[in-house]
């Protein structure tokens, strides 16, 4: 936390910064009975009357979502001087952050994940709600399989800025259909089965379809019916179905049903039920993952320098890892080998985001 973020969103207490983002600032949260959420605080410079008028009937069919693979919606509101959404709090990376460490996914445990993915998707479409930015950030690989968060912003995305006074359109551009690079407002379910083959050609392969210097020169080449999508080092079973979905044409793109039918086929081709491949998907990323939410360090002033240091897990997202330990006082040989100071002042707070090699924070100047 830093010394500008509030301390508390409605009725629940910040604890940390989990990432940020084009829509605003996300914290993990605790509410008065010890409920872990993941909060967004929207920026203001996105918002407008018309954007939170539509913001309230997105969090109403937000609520009417339950789909194990799609992060619960909690609370939100809509009215606030920052608005803000809540859902429950997913413990583990994004896929990006496993296909940088651990490298793409095999046939099997990608052809798991479309096909969990898009059954998700097709629950939230029943509820008239759209993604509309569907990318690998918001794919969280929790022990249990993978959830899709952000939905419900893509109101606030579109808003009165969907194009920039040059003519280009903001959002995640690297998965993003080309009628939605065009700058069309009134999308179909087929603009997330795109977005979704994106998605799993990144699984797949640790690229996007399309790449470039800059925005613009990417969506450019989103929308020229003379450039395909690049499928290099997709396995060849894959690229039938990835090239449906990432079809220039939205008519020619499979619907989620039958991308969900075609990925169970390839699991059954290598000898293996839906279930077996999900089994195998989740051992391979619950390495990632910490078993439970994180318990953060609550450090205070201690009397004649003596540091408290509270038991805590590895985490993904606030990157703090804290062994259990009991206060100790710092020796003078501690203070030298781990900064060079010979002062440390009493009641000094730690800075835990920062931790020496044996586990302990450094000490403050």
């Amino acid at each position: 936390m830093r010394d500008d973020d509030p301390q508390t969103i409605g009725a629940y207490t910040l604890v940390c910064r989990l990432g940020a983002g084009g829509m605003g600032q996300v914290y993990l949260a605790e509410s008065p009975a010890g409920q872990q959420v993941a909060v967004k605080v929207i920026k203001p410079s996105v918002l407008d009357e018309d954007s939170r008028a539509r913001f309230l009937p997105e969090v109403d069919n937000l609520k009417t979502v339950y789909e194990p693979f799609i992060a619960s919606f909690v609370a939100a509101d809509a009215q606030a001087e920052r608005p803000w959404p809540a859902v429950e709090y997913v413990a583990g990376p994004d896929l990006p952050a496993f296909v940088t460490e651990r490298g793409p996914l095999p046939l099997v445990e990608t052809a798991s994940l479309g096909a969990l993915l898009a059954e998700g998707l097709g629950t939230v479409h029943e509820a008239g709600l759209l993604h509309h930015d569907l990318k690998p950030q918001n794919i969280l690989l929790a022990p249990h399989g993978p959830k899709v968060i952000d939905f419900g912003l893509a109101v606030l995305a579109e808003r009165r800025s969907v194009l920039t006074a040059t003519g280009w359109v903001v959002g995640s551009v690297l998965c993003m259909p080309p009628e939605q690079a065009r700058g069309e407002h009134h999308l179909s379910p087929v603009a997330d089965v795109y977005a979704l083959g994106a998605v799993l050609l990144y699984a797949a392969t640790g690229h996007y379809p399309y790449t470039g210097p800059s925005r613009q020169a990417v969506a450019l080449k989103i929308e020229d019916p003379d450039t395909p999508p690049g499928l290099s080092g997709l396995p060849p079973r894959l690229e039938p179905l990835i090239s449906a979905m990432l079809a220039l044409d939205p008519v020619a793109r499979p619907a989620l049903v039958e991308v969900t039918a075609e990925l169970v086929q390839v699991m059954a081709e290598q000898g293996l039920t839906a279930v077996q491949a999900k089994r195998r998907l989740t051992d391979l990323t619950a390495g990632t993952a910490p078993a439970e939410p994180p318990v953060l360090p609550r450090t205070t002033g201690l009397p004649n320098g003596w540091t408290g240091y509270t038991p805590t897990v590895v985490d993904a997202a606030c990157g703090v890892f804290i062994a259990p330990r009991i206060a100790e006082r710092p020796t003078e040989e501690r203070r030298v080998a781990e900064q060079g100071q010979t002062r440390y002042p009493p009641g000094a707070p730690l800075d835990c985001g920062r931790l020496g090699a044996d586990g302990h924070a450094p000490l403050p100047p």
